[in-house]
């Protein structure tokens, strides 16, 4: 009888550690910027005056949990929980630091040929609008575990305003070059997303 109770007392006592540790589990992933700068790690999840210190590209990382709103929080030191987003974090240890492009270099009393002529390129994307009946896409990453970038313009250079995951969808209202115009029709958000990262869906 008293072997029998040990033994329940032993299993009770396995399945609370493993119930521990997959509550605290954390995944390590690796840093990786398509410049090769280093990734700004913050106090809570959105950017703002809130930087904590950075991460060098290829730095290891152990993720607490992933964030619906395109971040996740890691484990930071002393510090404890702090936040990056996730679209610069990936499972496996990046190559080596990709060398930065050359800077133009301005001419005397003039601009660099990529600041004089970013806006009228945007402003001709935007002249070639085509509106069409709402369609769905699916959100194609070049990696799976990787993210897209929806922007405020139809731009390389424009601000990011959301991320998205593979295989999350978005509504299409306008084709502009490479480009769509999109909704996302959970929170409302409009921005342009590049046709190369997206699968139209069928209806």
């Amino acid at each position: 009888m008293i072997k029998r109770i040990a033994v329940l007392i032993a299993a009770v006592v396995l399945l609370a550690a493993m119930t521990l540790t997959s509550a605290g589990a954390i995944s390590t992933m690796f840093v990786y910027t398509e410049n090769g700068r280093t990734l700004n790690v913050r106090s809570a999840p959105v950017n703002g005056d809130n930087i904590i210190g950075r991460l060098a590209y290829g730095a290891e990382v152990g993720v607490e949990q992933f964030l619906d709103n395109g971040w996740c929080a890691i484990v930071w030191g002393s510090y404890g929980t702090a936040y990056v987003q996730s679209r610069f974090l990936q499972w496996y240890e990046p190559g080596p630091k990709p060398k930065p492009a050359p800077t133009a270099t301005p001419k005397p009393g003039g601009t660099t040929p990529a600041a004089s002529g970013d806006l009228a390129s945007v402003n001709k994307v935007f002249r070639s609008a085509r509106y069409v009946t709402p369609y769905t896409i699916s959100v194609r990453p070049s990696r799976t575990s990787g993210w897209v970038n929806m922007r405020w313009a139809p731009s390389t250079g424009a601000e990011v305003q959301r991320t998205y995951r593979n295989g999350e969808q978005l509504t299409v209202v306008a084709e502009l070059g490479d480009w769509y115009q999109v909704v996302d029709t959970v929170n409302g958000a409009y921005g342009f997303m590049m046709k190369n990262f997206a699968t139209r869906l069928l209806n």
